[in-house]
This record gives structure tokens, sequence and C-alpha cells, in this order.
């Protein structure tokens, strides 16, 4: 199998970079190590904004102009999607706790927001209050999520501290077709698409990486 094409790898202002997403023009990245949300140009990788979410922000992902974000709250670490909009803030309006109260990554397919249990393995179709709608089993553990043309890129691992890590696709056409597509040669965290490069961090080297698949 062949590894991804890495475009860009560059440090981040910021230590622990875990969650990523793109709004269209901005990146957004959440840090485990300060509990914050950045907006960044992906050009430079100048923060533009910056704020406290409500948790550690284990997962993001774009939906209609706002942000969702998972976050790990209490010391128990309780898993809650919580709703960003651009220009106020994080409100308490749709937010929701995740289904079993786990929840790593999410990913938006225009219509759906997608919660991914990464013990699980699989992916939950959620509506605004947290319910689950649909399943997609996964044959890895979920590590990073995003959708694009019309397809999820599933970040996926067996073995988080020492083992492989890929990039799984997951096509729809009456069912799921599930298939990884490239190997990942570093332990990644979260996955985001700007339409031309994926987006990943390596989260203990402090790195922002930008990819194309072979």
């Amino acid at each position: 199998m062949q590894e991804i094409r890495e475009t860009s790898r560059r440090a981040t202002p910021f230590p622990k970079p875990q969650s990523v997403a793109f709004d269209g023009s901005s990146l957004w990245i959440g840090s485990v190590a300060t509990s914050k949300i950045y907006r960044l140009n992906p050009d430079t990788l100048t923060v533009g904004f910056e704020t406290a979410a409500p948790g550690k922000p284990w997962g993001m992902a774009a939906m209609n102009g706002e942000l969702r974000v998972i976050c790990g709250e209490t010391e128990e670490d309780n898993r809650f999607v919580r709703r960003f909009v651009p220009g106020s803030g994080f409100t308490r309006s749709g937010d929701f706790q995740c289904p079993d109260d786990t929840g790593s990554q999410l990913s938006f397919d225009g219509s759906r927001l997608y919660v991914s249990q990464w013990y699980k393995k699989r992916l939950l179709a959620v509506d605004d209050k947290g319910n689950v709608q649909d399943t997609i089993e996964i044959p890895h553990g979920v590590c990073g999520q995003t959708f694009a043309n019309g397809a999820f890129y599933v970040l996926t691992t067996d073995d988080e501290a020492a083992g492989d890590y890929w990039i799984t696709r997951v096509q729809r056409n009456g069912s799921y077709k599930v298939e990884d597509i490239a190997h990942v040669s570093f332990p990644a965290r979260a996955l985001a698409y700007d339409g031309k490069h994926f987006w990943t961090n390596h989260r203990e080297a402090d790195q922002i990486v930008s990819f194309e698949l072979p």
C-alpha cells in the first residue's frame, strides 16, 4: 500500500494540536494542551482568533457556517458535542451528549453530522439531539474523519501507540464499501479536506500536516 504524499509539515503555534476542520477559507485546530480552538490562515498558520473551549477539543467539524466540537469535560472526561458560532462563541443551544458518552471525531456530509467511536470502530449519524440515525462499521479504530467528494475518508489504526495508520475510504452506493487506500507513517490525529489537500495533526510532534492521496 502506498504512502500519503505530504505537501507540507509545519509547527503549530501552540502545543498538542488534536482536532482540525476547514470552513471554506480557514483552518480551525483544537489543542488538548490549552483546551482552546484556533482559527488559522492555512498558508501561513497565523492565528487570527482563539477562544477557550468548554473542555478538551477532541474532534471538530465545520457545519453550515458553524463548528461542532467534541469536548471532553469533567474529571471523568464526559464527551459532549458543543456548538460554536463564529462571532458569538460557544452556545448551549444545539449541544448534546455523545451517544454512549463516547466520541472522538466529527464529520458533516452536507446533511448529517457523524460522531466516531474510536474503540467501537464505527461512525454514527446523529440528529441535532444526538439520536443515532445510522451506523457505519469500520474495520479499525477511528482517530479522524472527514467527508469529501461523496465519500468518507477515515483515519484509522489498530494500535494507537505502535501500530500502522491508514486512510480508509467509505463509499455509499446502496450499501457501504469500506477499503484501506493509503498508509500513514506517523500517529496522526483528526482529518479535514480543503477541496485540494487533506489536513491532519502529528500531535506529539506539535505539527500540522497537509497531504494528497497516492
